[in-house]
């Protein structure tokens, strides 16, 4: 039996110590993005541009790697939790075997078809050489991303969050510091940021992978798991994993086009003020990546009450932690609303945004950490749900019903009223999904077991 005081404040230690490295990497991320995007932005229109169209392209290759990284995690985390280390050593080989040759397939493809597809994206004639002299460069640098990635999310598996928390610090800041010599200096011009970045991503590969081998964590000879079974269970969650993934960015390119009708002033106070939602969440963010090792670890062992607690302690920890920050947005509304705006008109529309929607960052994040939770115990159907009906079911019609009601402003309250929403569902799916798997008796399912009623039943 656990004593729940004492273990409630062990569980809560680790997840602090697994979650705040990733808390700087992911920090160091975002902020490498906004100011890499002000160098290219120097450069003129066009190459900023030519950098847009890139965006939704890169949110294909990343819904790929985060896929397969989850996969990763989630079954690697089970098999360690279980004590079988050489299954473990050899799933993480099969995952950097078939994801480099997955993304390999994707980037070439990208490259044989961008005339196409950028014509398709709908990029002006003028444009098409700025872009197919990035192009190339550019692919490289998602391609050993996401190799990179894989490499990340086999030390997270292991328990180890600041190897790749300290990498991704790292690499940002290599990153920032080539992009002004390789832009400006070399003369490189956009091409420059692009290899700012191979270099930034090299340099962490040459550093995770050496240190992955060293500590045992990978192997390439396969005896415990079946090349062709492995990548079934990989594919079984990665695949759901990766379609979730890719479904944020279409809702966000539906939600810009409901703004889009109140104006462009209002499509710059709805950008700012997403802008501030990603660093609202960045410590959910952490969480979504240090959350699902421990997980798995527990479910391998069939340590099901640790399970349930230390999910607990997350969506506590995360509501206190959004009412927190939503209360700051709100008091700081009118100086940051000055801060991010000169636009008089702009700056009243964000700083009615800050006083309404970071109300909601609580729920949005209990949501985002339903879905990483149901992956990590093996539920990618029930999480692929959650993340379709948190959109397309709670989010979305709310946009469009507020903006009908009340403008602009009735659009904010909406978005409030739709993560809230969203939180909640989320939570209940979740709840429902654990209850079909462990049953309600005192003879709860080992995690094989748990295994074996996965989401054919659930999702």
């Amino acid at each position: 039996m656990i004593t729940p005081q004492t273990d409630r404040r062990e569980l809560g230690r680790a997840l602090f110590r697994l979650t705040w490295p990733m808390l700087f990497g992911v920090a160091a991320l975002l902020g490498f993005q906004l100011v890499d995007s002000a160098f290219v932005g120097q450069l003129g229109v066009a190459p900023l541009a030519a950098l847009g169209f890139t965006v939704p392209v890169q949110q294909l290759i990343i819904g790929l790697q985060v896929g397969l990284g989850i996969a990763t995690t989630a079954l690697v985390s089970k098999a360690l939790g279980a004590k079988r280390l050489d299954k473990a050593r050899e799933l993480s080989g099969l995952v950097v075997a078939a994801g480099t040759g997955a993304i390999t397939i994707l980037c070439l493809s990208l490259w044989w078809l961008r005339t196409p597809l950028l014509s398709l994206l709908g990029a002006e004639a003028a444009l098409l050489p700025v872009i197919s002299g990035f192009w190339l460069p550019w692919l490289f640098s998602a391609w050993l991303g996401a190799v990179l990635y894989f490499g990340y999310s086999i030390a997270r598996a292991n328990g180890n969050t600041r190897l790749p928390g300290m990498l991704m610090a790292l690499t940002s800041l290599i990153n920032l510091a080539l992009d002004p010599l390789f832009i400006f200096v070399f003369d490189w011009g956009l091409p420059g940021a692009a290899w700012a970045t191979v270099v930034a991503f090299g340099t962490g590969i040459a550093i995770v992978f050496p240190r992955i081998i060293r500590r045992g964590w990978m192997t390439a000879r396969f005896r415990d798991v079946q090349p062709r079974e492995g990548l079934a269970e990989l594919g079984r969650i990665s695949g759901p994993a990766s379609v979730s993934q890719l479904l944020p960015p279409v809702s966000a390119m539906l939600a810009t086009a409901l703004v889009a009708a109140f104006g462009s002033t209002a499509v710059a106070a709805w950008g700012l003020g997403t802008r501030m939602e990603f660093f609202s969440i960045v410590v959910v963010l952490a969480l979504t990546m240090s959350l699902p090792p421990m997980l798995g670890r527990y479910l391998g062992a069939g340590q099901l009450d640790e399970v349930r607690l230390l999910i607990r302690i997350a969506v506590r920890f995360t509501l206190l932690w959004q009412a927190g920050i939503a209360v700051a947005w709100m008091l700081l509304s009118g100086v940051l609303a000055d801060l991010l705006s000169d636009d008089p008109a702009v700056a009243d529309r964000v700083r009615e945004y800050l006083l309404k929607v970071p109300l909601s960052y609580g729920g949005l994040g209990v949501c985002m950490l339903m879905v990483s939770v149901c992956n990590a115990l093996g539920m990618p159907l029930r999480a692929l749900t959650i993340s379709a009906l948190r959109l397309f079911v709670c989010y979305l019609p709310a946009l469009w019903i507020g903006s009908q009601l009340a403008g602009l402003s009735g659009l904010f309250t909406a978005a409030l009223i739709g993560n809230v929403a969203a939180g909640f569902v989320g939570w209940r799916l979740y709840r429902a999904g654990l209850k079909h798997v462990s049953g309600q008796s005192p003879d709860r399912p080992t995690g094989q077991e748990w295994d074996n009623r996965s989401d054919d039943k659930t999702g």
